[in-house]
C-alpha cells in the first residue's frame, strides 16, 4: 500500500454554487422579491417547479421547505383518516417516520435486510393492515419496486417515494420517484443538488397536488399562481388547512442553475462509487451490496458491511477511521444515531424487535462520497478504511 496524502480530503463541503446562481440571487437581492407568491407569474420557485417537473417526466411538482415536508404533505394530500398505518422501511432517517407522526398516522416498521432493501417478506406479512407504503430509498439504494407496487396495487394502497438520496437514480430506465403516486427529494447539502435546505414533490395525479398546493400555505388566492392546477384547487379554498411550509425565492435561484449539473454529477458519483467499492471489495474486510437487477444509482456516498466483525471491532474500527481523519459511522453502533430505529422514541408503542434490520445495522457502515472527490482523494479514503480495518483485525 501506497503512502497516504498528510491531509485527509474534506467530504462534507459540497461544489461552489456555480455563476449562474450568484447572479440570480444578485438580481433577487436587489429587488427585494423573497416571497414566491409576489409575483404574477413565474417567480423562482414557479420555474423551478415547471423545469424539475420536466426533467423528471412528471406533470406536476411542488418546491417545499424540506423534503419531510414534502412527505408529510403527501400523507396529507392523500386524506388519509387519522391513525392510518403507513408501512416504511426500518432503516431511514428519523425525518420520515417524524412525517408520518406529524401526519397523525402511525408508522409500522418493515424489516430490511443485509443489502439495505425492504424485506418483502416482512412486507407482505404487514401490507393487508396497512393504508399507504412510504418507501425510502435510503442512501440511494432501491428497493424491489416492481413487486413492492405489485403487492401496493393488489391491496388498493399509494406509495410513496422517500427520494431524498435518490435524485438521478433509475429503475428500469424510469426515474426514482415517478414509480409510486408521488416521489419526494430533497436540495440539503449533502445531496446531489444543494440549497443548504429546500425539498420538492412530484406527481401526475392533479387533484393531490392541488390539495397539497393549498396546505403548503397558498392562502387567500394564491394557488391561482399555479396556474395549471387551478381549477382543481380553486374548491380546495378554505377548505383545507395550512401548512406554511412554502419554498422562498432565495433557494430556487440557488438550485436551478444546478439542475443542468445533474447528470454529470450522477456520473461521477457512480464512478467514485464504484472505484472504492472495488477496493474495499477486494481488501475481504468489507462486503458493499451490489445494486438491483433493474436499478442505475446515483451514489453520494458509500455503504458496507464488516465481514465478521465482533461489536468491539466495529467500535474500534470507527475510532482508527476518525484518526485516518475519514468520517465513517456504524449505524447501529453511533450513539443516538438518528438511522437507528431503537432511537425513534416518539413513535407510539414498544419498540419493535426487528432482528434482520437490527444484525443490519450492527455492522453496517457509512461513508460519505461527493461527486466532486478526485481519484486520489478516493485512492486515500479506501486506504485509510482498508487499513483501520487491518488495524483492528490484527
Amino acid at each position: 500500500m501506497r503512502d497516504m496524502p498528510i491531509e485527509a480530503p474534506n467530504t462534507y463541503d459540497a461544489e461552489p454554487i456555480p455563476q449562474a446562481a450568484r447572479d440570480a440571487i444578485d438580481t433577487l437581492m436587489q429587488s427585494g422579491d423573497l416571497f414566491r407568491y409576489t409575483a404574477p407569474e413565474n417567480s423562482p420557485v414557479a420555474l423551478l417547479e415547471q423545469e424539475f417537473a420536466d426533467l423528471l417526466g412528471a406533470k406536476y411538482a411542488l418546491a417545499v421547505s424540506s423534503c419531510s415536508a414534502a412527505l408529510f404533505l403527501s400523507l396529507k394530500a392523500l386524506d388519509l383518516p387519522r391513525d392510518a398505518k403507513v408501512l416504511i422501511p426500518a432503516f431511514t432517517f428519523a425525518a420520515v417516520p417524524s412525517a408520518v407522526v406529524h401526519a397523525d398516522c402511525l408508522p409500522v416498521l418493515v424489516e430490511v435486510g443485509d443489502n439495505y432493501r425492504v424485506d418483502l417478506v416482512d412486507l407482505e406479512r404487514k401490507i393487508a393492515t396497512a393504508d399507504a407504503v412510504l418507501i425510502s430509498h435510503m442512501r440511494g439504494h432501491t428497493s424491489d419496486m416492481d413487486a413492492i407496487l405489485r403487492l401496493a396495487d393488489l391491496h388498493g394502497l399509494p406509495v410513496i417515494e422517500d427520494a431524498a438520496h435518490s435524485l438521478g437514480t433509475k429503475w428500469d430506465n424510469r426515474n426514482i420517484g415517478t414509480l409510486g403516486k408521488i416521489g419526494c427529494f430533497s436540495f440539503q447539502s449533502y445531496k446531489m443538488i444543494n440549497a443548504g435546505e429546500g425539498g420538492i414533490m412530484i406527481t401526475d395525479d392533479a387533484e393531490l397536488i392541488a390539495r397539497a398546493v393549498i396546505m403548503s400555505g397558498a392562502y387567500e388566492h394564491n394557488w391561482s399562481k399555479h396556474a395549471i392546477i387551478g381549477d382543481y384547487a380553486a374548491k380546495w379554498q378554505n377548505k383545507l388547512p395550512l401548512y406554511n411550509v412554502r419554498m422562498q425565492n432565495l433557494s430556487a435561484c440557488v438550485i436551478r442553475p444546478q439542475l443542468p449539473l445533474l447528470a454529470r454529477r450522477v456520473a461521477d458519483g457512480r464512478a467514485n462509487h464504484d472505484y472504492v467499492a472495488e477496493k474495499l471489495t477486494q481488501s475481504g474486510y468489507f462486503t458493499v451490496p451490489a445494486p438491483l437487477k433493474h436499478e442505475m444509482r446515483a451514489p453520494d456516498s458509500i455503504q458496507f458491511n464488516l465481514n465478521d466483525f465482533t461489536a468491539d471491532e466495529a467500535s474500534a474500527f470507527m475510532d482508527a477511521t476518525k484518526q485516518r481523519g475519514v468520517s465513517t459511522q456504524v449505524f447501529g453502533l453511533s450513539k443516538d444515531n438518528a438511522r437507528a430505529f431503537w432511537n425513534w422514541q416518539f413513535i407510539p408503542g414498544e419498540v419493535p424487535a426487528l432482528p434482520k434490520t437490527r444484525a443490519m445495522l450492527a455492522k453496517a457502515c457509512d461513508t460519505r462520497l461527493p461527486a466532486r472527490l478526485t481519484r486520489n482523494e478516493l485512492d486515500y479514503i479506501a486506504e485509510a478504511l482498508v487499513a483501520a480495518a487491518a488495524e483492528v483485525r490484527a
